[in-house]
């Protein structure tokens, strides 16, 4: 059994999941990486898991390799996502299981068997990171799906955090806003349409990275849905909310 926390983090090849791997390791916690692809890593504290969240089993398997490995678990990252958006008429049922086998399937049973040794032994953490247009409708951008999702991931935060509270579990989300990934260009604004966030730029990686970390830090908060998105949601909602 290793001495260091340790954390799962899914979505974990590239972007935000690769950045929470590089900071949590930072912090001396061990790692458990998984994505659909991914490299094994020449770290020992660092274990790569390739895995199709969207199949049931696969929780099995991620949650068994960091026991087997390090012998705990302290906190889950559901980073892990899809996003199509398309019209709501032009959606096909492949779209549809793809978004919610990932999104929705893929955290319900990893976040389950994760809070099942968790609170067998003592307590932890669980973060979920997704979309923040799941709750701020645009008409530019029609992606009901994603709504339907982040929709239902918000609300099964809220319950899960009073549902183990008393077993020191905590549970949080991080809804992300728009987001620069590393393979745009600097200055460039695509996805910004004509309306930027009230802090004026795309936020980055790293603004992601920082507010889960913050959460992590932060041993009295539960059950937050933590909006990291340059102001866009207050200016959605405008002056009355």
């Amino acid at each position: 059994m290793t001495t260091h926390k340790v954390a799962i983090i899914t979505g974990a090849s590239r972007g935000t999941g690769a950045g929470l791997v590089a900071r949590y390791r930072a912090r001396d916690w061990a790692v458990v990486a998984a994505a659909r692809t991914i490299r094994s890593s020449p770290d020992q504290d660092v274990l790569t898991v390739a895995a199709d969240i969207s199949e049931p089993a696969t929780a099995g398997r991620i949650v068994d390799a960091a026991l087997d490995r390090f012998g705990r678990i302290d906190t889950l990252v559901n980073n892990a996502s899809v996003v199509i958006a398309k019209p709501f008429t032009d959606y096909t049922a492949a779209d549809y299981a793809t978004v919610t086998g990932v999104s929705l399937a893929g955290f319900f049973w990893l976040t389950q068997r994760a809070i099942a040794e968790m609170a067998a032994l003592y307590g932890g953490h669980v973060v979920t990171v997704t979309a923040t247009l799941a709750e701020d409708a645009d008409s530019g951008t029609p992606a009901v799906l994603a709504a339907l999702t982040g929709g239902g991931l918000a609300a099964a935060t809220r319950s899960l955090a009073l549902e183990h509270a008393s077993c020191g579990i905590r549970v949080n989300a991080v809804f992300a806003g728009i987001i620069r990934t590393p393979v745009q260009l600097a200055g460039r604004s695509e996805g910004l349409g004509s309306w930027v966030p009230p802090l004026g730029r795309a936020g980055q990686v790293s603004d992601v990275v920082d507010g889960v970390l913050f959460l992590e830090s932060s041993p009295y908060i539960t059950g937050e849905i933590l909006h990291v998105d340059g102001g866009q949601r207050a200016g959605h909602l405008g002056p009355f909310g």
